[in-house]
């Protein structure tokens, strides 16, 4: 893969960026002024009528009303009809540029046409799950490891999550060692053992609530692009047993939200190798969408083992899966055919034939189509232009992006950490209250995001999908307080 593949035309700046955001930090919050306010939460009142009497009811037989974190938005759910290319539609009928993209996976687009063709016809005759190897498998596996390099072999599972428990279970079958080492704030789903310092570093245990302290006993973090922490904490462990794997989500943690130096990725390489570690890579979000060698082959950096989750699948259901080095991802082998000591993993519904097809002609689409890179361009023009509006308003909000990961930080709740407990408790609530208002707005004027301060762009996302978006953008800003 050549570097004119991928999605990001220019890294951006980190030391550019962390000076912005600490500014932001520092400063009182900026809300939207309240009449404004007000106006943005009467279209939720006046327009979304049958959302909320959906929500509303499902609160009832579904915990908080909705299955999924990413659906809990203020004030309430939207209950979603149609989704197709750039654009969500709600069951009240009202339209939306959609910037989740399902939470990064679909990077042709919502609901693509040629993928959708092709699992239809695959149900025609076969179904979506016979519970018996299908060819699609095969399939999907080889052409994952013609794009990545590092993947040697595939196994397929549910979702991000049990692709990480895989890993980290394959890790300390393969080296013995128990310790597992992430970065503080970064997601990496929500098994007993990796709930810990999520969100804001430094939190360990805060959000363990039903977990014994024995899963994450041999858990630990360090502070974000903190290499001195990291080598200071491998030396530690080399004295208890040693660490079976550093854990990164490559761009930084929370798909890029506290972005990285682009030579950090190599240097935690090297200290894996000098003290006996796997790298694992989180790549639920980058793995083709930053193209289609994944966040590994645009930084050139070789993980051991690779975490795929809603990308490996295009958006279809049951999308998740590890790859990497043979020897170790052998530890999986199934059956009575594994080498050694054996790590036991799980899925029925693993590989079934409906995800293998779509993931498989989703990911010969992005290649046909180039779409990793048209849609970081679209990530390009939308950050650019919100850098102006920002300029244009003298806000203090800070716009970055990683090709078609786009970041719009506002309240800087995100950027909180324990290094000062205090600031975290008595900021983290009107902040995390402001950055759910933006979303609110956001909505409210037709922009869909994940939780008000993240987008994805998409090969559906034109020039004009942009500058309406834009648009709408630069309402929502000139309604925050101090702006004339």
């Amino acid at each position: 893969m050549s570097t004119q593949a991928y999605a990001i035309s220019e890294y951006p700046n980190t030391d550019e960026i962390y000076v912005r955001l600490k500014a932001l930090v520092k400063q009182r919050v900026r809300p939207i002024r309240r009449d404004r306010m007000q106006d943005f939460l009467n279209y939720f009142e006046t327009k979304c009528a049958k959302s909320k009497a959906l929500t509303d009811e499902a609160k009832l037989y579904i915990p908080g009303g909705v299955q999924h974190n990413l659906a809990f938005n203020h004030p309430f759910p939207l209950a979603i009809e149609k989704a197709c290319d750039a654009y969500l539609w709600d069951v009240d009928g009202n339209r939306y540029i959609d910037f989740l993209q399902a939470g990064g996976p679909t990077v042709l687009g919502s609901n693509y046409a040629p993928v959708r063709e092709k699992v239809l016809e695959l149900l025609q005759d076969c179904g979506p799950v016979t519970g018996l190897f299908h060819e699609y498998e095969l399939k999907l596996a080889k052409l994952i490891s013609h794009y990545m390099p590092s993947i040697e072999m595939f196994r397929m599972l549910g979702s991000g999550t049990e692709s990480v428990m895989a890993a980290i279970r394959a890790a300390r079958a393969f080296t013995h060692k128990k310790k597992v080492i992430k970065v503080g704030g970064a997601y990496h789903g929500w098994s007993d053992q990796m709930v810990y310092g999520l969100h804001i570093p430094g939190t360990g245990r805060r959000e363990a609530t039903g977990i014994p302290r024995g899963s994450s006993a041999h858990t630990q973090e360090v502070f974000p692009n903190d290499l001195d922490a990291l080598r200071r904490l491998l030396m530690f462990n080399r004295v208890r047993g040693g660490t079976a794997a550093v854990i990164v989500e490559p761009v930084g943690p929370e798909s890029g939200t506290r972005p990285v130096p682009y030579d950090y990725n190599q240097k935690v390489r090297e200290l894996c190798d000098e003290f006996g570690a796997l790298l694992i890579f989180d790549e639920v979000v980058t793995g083709f969408r930053l193209g289609l060698g994944g966040a590994q082959g645009y930084f050139n950096v070789k993980p051991d083992l690779t975490i795929f989750g809603k990308c490996v699948t295009g958006g279809y259901p049951m999308a998740g899966g590890v790859g990497g080095r043979r020897d170790v991802i052998m530890r999986f082998a199934a059956g009575i055919g594994g080498t050694g000591e054996r790590a036991y993993i799980g899925g029925t519904l693993s590989a079934n034939p409906l995800s293998c097809v779509a993931g498989y002609y989703a990911l010969l689409e992005m290649e046909r189509t180039n779409a990793p890179v048209i849609a970081g361009r679209a990530g390009d023009r939308l950050t650019k232009g919100l850098q102006q509006i920002i300029e244009k308003y003298r806000l203090p909000f800070v716009a970055f992006n990683q090709g078609s990961i786009c970041h719009l930080e506002t309240s800087g709740v995100m950027l909180l950490d324990m290094k000062n407990p205090i600031k975290v408790l008595r900021e983290m609530k009107p902040r995390k209250h402001m950055l759910e208002e933006m979303g609110a707005a956001y909505t409210a004027q037709g922009i869909i995001t994940l939780a008000g301060s993240r987008m994805y762009t998409s090969l559906a996302d034109t020039d004009d999908v942009i500058d309406e978006a834009l648009n709408r953008f630069d309402y929502v800003l000139a309604s925050v307080e101090g702006v004339k």
